[in-house]
């Protein structure tokens, strides 16, 4: 019975190691998003694996807008038009390649327009780049772990 006891008591703490080691492995979570031209923290937006193995971005908050407290994708076309940016997908369509989350799209609904988009893990998981592209022309914003 000792044994046993010692046993678990040896496993528990490595297992809650491994759990929390894995999550930072993937983008999976919510990430602070920072403006790349102010620095300011704009949104809490949460990225999960869709049905289909892709991962895809919600904002869930919006902590600072230009537009006010409940800003509206109004730049947007179909069917995002006029619908408010909290609660919407930005981020969509991204595959795993390499160390790297490529393949998909993102959204800027400040301006309404959409990119090609990849992601990365910095810091050991702590940070995300974020990037969207025009051809071979990258834009990358660092989100913060939450």
């Amino acid at each position: 019975m000792r044994k046993s006891l010692f046993a678990t008591l040896v496993a528990l703490p490595l297992l809650v190691l491994a759990m929390a080691a894995s999550a930072q492995s993937s983008p999976t979570g919510r990430w602070k998003t920072i403006d790349d031209e102010t620095g300011k923290v704009k949104s809490i937006v949460e990225i999960t694996q869709a049905a289909n193995g892709t991962l895809q971005g919600t904002v869930v908050e919006v902590l600072q807008s230009d537009r006010g407290p409940n800003p509206t994708c109004d730049k947007c076309k179909g069917a995002n038009k006029d619908k408010p940016v909290k609660g919407m997908t930005i981020l969509w369509g991204l595959k795993k390649d390499g160390d790297e989350w490529s393949g998909g799209t993102v959204l800027d609904p400040a301006k309404g327009k959409t990119y090609k988009s990849k992601v990365e893990l910095l810091e050991g998981g702590k940070k995300l780049g974020m990037s969207g592209c025009i051809a071979f022309i990258c834009r990358q914003q660092v989100w913060v772990r939450e």
